[in-house]
């Protein structure tokens, strides 16, 4: 049993981290900073809001996902 219980909790430690480990209003409050640097380095001309916050969205997401 012990054997068991050591597979286990391996399999616990090396789960990955998902978006799930922020909360959601960290999340949104880490896409929308993203999304303000894009418009940021355009010098806030042109370019599409939503644009800018479904690239955002996408990078934080890849970033949340990545860690560990």
């Amino acid at each position: 049993m012990a054997k068991s219980k050591a597979i286990s909790t391996e399999r616990t430690i090396k789960a990955p981290v998902t978006s799930l480990a922020v909360s959601p209003d960290e999340r949104r409050r880490m896409i929308a900073e993203a999304a303000y640097y894009r418009a940021e380095r355009r010098g806030f001309l042109g370019g599409d809001p939503i644009e800018d916050w479904l690239t955002a969205e996408a990078e934080i997401e890849g970033r949340l996902n990545r860690v560990h």
